[in-house]
């Protein structure tokens, strides 16, 4: 359950930069100098020339994790049914740090001196519309798998009436253990879709999330596999059909 607060610092966080970024975009404001400083640490070039769209692919792939936040933090507060379970010390540390870091790096992909007073000019790309619907349909099936996972604790009637660890059904469930990491996954390509495509430092994030939730997948399906007899030996652990 203090998942709950990474997403409360997201929000905060990644909320805060998004104001930033659009007054910055369309009011020709400065960023603060504390982000250029930011900018500049993280190899940035300040004088960096506009790269085609990738101001509004920016603005946009900041203002999908922002929405993403906000959904995610929702269910930890309404949907969710948490067990007892606990969070190591440095994970709680890192996933805090993580979600600050991240919308970090959806700001450093455009120049500190932005649009230098001038007007944005808002050029919706293919990769535009592809990333948004990929990121939608990727968000509806993770709150989906989320909502069967909370309903195998309540009641008809809403009511919680057990912590236990049951065997969930339905939707994706049908093809892999773990299908809210797999739309994690899908979430975070459609943010690097949304920024283009072919921007190496998101690719990277993407990376990192492909790991950390291919982990956290196999070791749920072994503990699928070591406690429920009955579970579905077609089911693979993260990807459908491959993994």
């Amino acid at each position: 359950r203090w998942f709950t607060h990474f997403y409360v610092v997201s929000v905060l966080w990644n909320g805060f930069l998004l104001i930033w970024l659009f007054r910055a975009e369309f009011l020709g404001e400065s960023l603060p100098s504390w982000i250029q400083d930011m900018h500049h640490a993280l190899g940035r070039d300040s004088e960096s020339e506009d790269l085609g769209n990738e101001h509004f692919s920016a603005l946009l792939a900041l203002l999908l994790l922002w929405l993403h936040s906000c959904r995610r933090l929702a269910e930890c507060l309404w949907t969710s049914v948490f067990s007892s379970g606990v969070i190591h010390i440095v994970q709680y540390c890192f996933g805090l740090g993580y979600y600050i870091a991240v919308g970090s790096t959806v700001l450093c992909q455009v120049p500190t001196n932005v649009r230098n007073g001038k007007e944005l000019s808002v050029q919706i790309c293919w990769y535009h519309i592809i990333g948004v619907m990929m990121y939608i349909w990727a968000s509806l099936h993770q709150h989906r798998c989320l909502a069967i996972l909370a309903n195998l604790r309540k009641s008809r009637s809403g009511k919680v009436v057990s912590l236990s660890h049951s065997v969930p059904f339905g939707d994706w469930f049908e093809s892999v253990s773990c299908p809210h990491y797999f739309a994690e996954l899908l979430i975070y390509i459609s943010m690097a879709i949304t920024l283009g495509i072919d921007n190496v430092t998101w690719w990277c994030v993407v990376m990192y999330v492909l790991f950390n939730q291919a982990l956290a997948a196999v070791l749920c399906h072994e503990f699928y596999q070591k406690n429920f007899s009955s579970y579905p030996k077609h089911r693979k652990a993260f990807i459908p059909l491959v993994f």
